[in-house]
């Protein structure tokens, strides 16, 4: 049984990558273990994605080696 964790008091950090001018922003809360709960900053108040770590973890290794390259 999966449970949704509670992000009410989640303090969020905006990517090192995000634009200058506040767009295209991703933000992520840290200090919730075994999972990395992700939002839109455009939209704070909307929904966030919850991964576990490992998935997290393999997503941006492949990320970093661009295994997500096409063309």
């Amino acid at each position: 049984m999966s449970t949704t964790p509670d992000l009410s008091t989640a303090v969020w950090h905006k990517s090192s990558y995000s634009n200058a001018d506040g767009g295209e922003c991703v933000e992520v809360a840290d200090g919730h273990p075994g999972i990395v709960p992700i939002r839109d900053s455009k939209h704070p108040e909307g929904p966030a994605l919850v991964f576990p770590v490992p998935a997290w973890s393999a997503f941006v290794a492949e990320l970093k080696g661009d295994g997500f390259r096409t063309g």
